[in-house]
């Protein structure tokens, strides 16, 4: 079954290849995928159940390609060279561009503007808009050239790196990665093991009296000076996470409980989103 394609992009001589890595049975793939029907391509690389994607309604000139999860880094890597064009828009299977999005990519003369591209993104916990903290006003790089940006390769965060700022575009990123505030702290604890593996490899340093400051500072930091308390619960829920976040890889390494190299697999094969937390640190606000 296909999506009937809206009106192309105007970049006849830009054409753009979207790509999205999903462990299979994400909820929200085939919104995902709506969103991108309009694209010169959309390619899927999918890590575990590429059944269940195919039996989703799909872009008329969308490809589904499979390899084994090696991190999200990795992977995105990997689907980025096995896009037809050099123009890439790059979503994970928990995201979908609104239309004022689309209209702005369409607008553009790729070939003559910049490297890349980035868009506001609204992340919900269930129906729930998270509009302070440190999700809110979060801006991320999604649209770029490939002969220039690349994905950083690492196991999670693993944003576009840009030899230019990216040009902020119209338009939102709608981020439904978390179905319960429980899911939030699940993450959290999930990816302190590739982070700590990270932390061991690049050798910076861990002191166990640092621990209680860096929680403290990282709930601080979220709660109060970024205003997450004015999100209630869910506020509150984040900025715990920030405090695993901040302490536990930490704990793995000074424990010697860190294993170097060890993937991720996306969460979408266990719940509801997939696990990919890429906060884009170049593009978004401080």
């Amino acid at each position: 079954m296909s999506l009937d394609p809206p009106d192309r992009s105007e970049n006849k001589d830009a054409p753009i290849s979207a790509v999205v890595i999903t462990a299979g049975q994400s909820v929200h793939l085939a919104t995902t995928l709506a969103s991108l029907a309009w694209c010169d391509e959309v390619l899927v690389l999918v890590s575990h159940d590429a059944d269940a994607v195919r039996r989703l309604p799909l872009p008329c000139r969308c490809r589904i390609a499979t390899h084994p999860f090696d991190g999200y880094g990795r992977q995105k890597r990997r689907a980025v060279s096995m896009a037809a064009h050099d123009w890439v828009l790059s979503l994970d299977d928990d995201e979908w561009l609104d239309e004022a999005a689309i209209q702005a990519i369409q607008r553009q003369r790729l070939a003559t503007g910049s490297a890349s591209y980035a868009f506001p993104r609204r992340t919900f916990i269930g129906n729930q808009e998270i509009k302070h903290g440190p999700w809110g006003g979060e801006t991320v790089t999604r649209l770029f050239d490939r002969r220039r940006c690349v994905f950083a390769d690492l196991a999670v965060h693993e944003a576009v790196r840009s030899p230019e700022t990216p040009t902020l575009l119209p338009g939102s990123i709608l981020h439904h990665s978390f179905a319960t505030c429980a899911d939030v702290l699940a993450r959290s604890i999930r990816y302190a093991q590739p982070k700590a593996s990270i932390i061991q490899e690049k050798q910076e340093p861990a002191h166990t009296w640092m621990l209680p400051l860096r929680g403290l500072a990282a709930f601080l930091k979220s709660y109060i000076f970024q205003a997450g308390y004015r999100d209630g619960a869910a506020g509150f829920t984040i900025a715990l996470s920030r405090v695993i976040d901040s302490t536990l890889p930490r704990i793995l390494v000074l424990s010697g409980h860190a294993v170097r190299d060890r993937p991720t697999q996306p969460a979408n094969a266990i719940c509801h989103d997939n696990g990919n937390d890429s906060l884009d640190r170049s593009s978004r606000p401080q």
